[in-house]
């Protein structure tokens, strides 16, 4: 995620911060700069934003609940954010432990569409566009009548179990399903790659090379999904082939996984690469561990750049976790296979030509 920083008084902020702690500046995101600005009061609950002195905006309608600090231009027609403008049902507000779970997962998806801003992928509204536009549903299990909620995704429409937001429930989650990582980011990052797989790959001509690299998606995913819950999945097989044991149950999966990998790197490196980051071990012989985090990810389009600076980073952050009795930060490995899909990942979602040796294809 990149550091912001405060136009009044150069105290460097986070996405989600709302007073700048040095000076006591009001902030606010703007969603047409994809930046945090220091605002000047108006007035009449109007500001205007000091990296664009002039426009005059004003604050999304989730502010109220102090789960949005984005900013809406005050011509604007709409009263939700474009962030908050992709929910169709949020959590009923009236449970008082909901208002906290709605809190994270609105902090988690703000995030989330950061970054799919910053990659200018499409991000419109299931309620402008029902057939292909994208909405969040946020519910929880009715106490007078307890259906399971099943976070997944529907031909845009992406459901999150509200319960993922607390942190026991999602370590019960965690340990029954014997994942290695589950977090609240990671959901809507993997979710959101099956909307993408619709909009950016079904239908057109990256499809047959999509299956060459991840396999024919035409199978069955129903009875995929049971064998995986029978213990009938590719137990032995998968490291090699995907980048979580998920990922092997079905086409569909493996690309989401790797699409939810895809932005976990680049949020990393971005990262790294605004607090100028370099890794230069002091032990051991691999050159390869070696490197300054110097690239933008978002702003380039050279897959390699991003790899260079990846494992370096990743292998300090598992070792400053262990340091602190934590899990690794990022407990997977990377195989050239899984590589190779990556590498596709990163060209679909950029918009650049699929080419030999990247798409699995001859």
């Amino acid at each position: 995620m990149k550091l912001f920083e405060c136009q009044v008084c150069g105290q460097f902020l986070s996405l989600e911060d709302t007073h700048c702690v040095r000076c006591g500046s009001v902030l606010g995101f703007v969603p047409e700069r994809i930046e945090l600005s220091a605002l000047e009061p108006l007035g009449q609950r109007q500001w205007s934003p000091r990296l664009a002195l002039g426009g005059v905006y004003r604050f999304c309608a989730n502010d109220r609940h102090e789960v949005c600090n984005w900013v809406v231009p005050v011509e604007s027609d709409h009263l939700f954010c474009p962030a908050c403008r992709l929910n169709r049902t949020i959590p009923d507000l009236s449970q008082p432990s909901h208002i906290l779970y709605w809190r994270l997962l609105e902090r988690a998806k703000h995030r989330l569409v950061y970054g799919l801003m910053r990659l200018g992928l499409p991000l419109t509204p299931k309620a402008d566009q029902p057939d292909s536009g994208l909405a969040f549903d946020f519910l929880a299990s009715d106490v007078f009548a307890p259906e399971p909620v099943t976070t997944g995704h529907s031909r845009g429409l992406i459901t999150i179990n509200i319960q993922e937001a607390d942190d026991a429930e999602r370590e019960r989650f965690r340990a029954n399903l014997a994942e290695p990582y589950r977090t609240v980011l990671g959901h809507f990052r993997h979710e959101v790659g099956h909307y993408y797989w619709e909009r950016l790959v079904e239908g057109t001509p990256l499809l047959e090379p999509f299956r060459e690299l991840f396999g024919d998606e035409r199978q069955d995913y129903s009875a995929s999904l049971n064998a995986h819950y029978n213990g009938e999945s590719q137990a032995m097989t998968w490291p090699s082939l995907h980048i979580s044991q998920y990922a092997s149950v079905h086409p569909w999966e493996d690309w989401a996984e790797t699409w939810a990998h895809y932005l976990h790197m680049l949020d990393t490196v971005e990262t790294a690469y605004w607090y100028g980051l370099g890794v230069a071990p002091k032990a051991g012989r691999d050159p390869s561990l070696t490197t300054i985090a110097d690239v933008d990810p978002y702003g380039s389009e050279d897959f390699e750049e991003l790899v260079r600076i990846w494992f370096p980073v990743t292998y300090l952050g598992n070792s400053l976790n262990r340091g602190m009795g934590q899990p690794d930060l990022y407990p997977f490995v990377l195989s050239p296979v899984v590589l190779d899909k990556l590498r596709f990942v990163h060209r679909v979602a950029r918009g650049l030509p699929v080419t030999a040796g990247e798409s699995g294809t001859p």
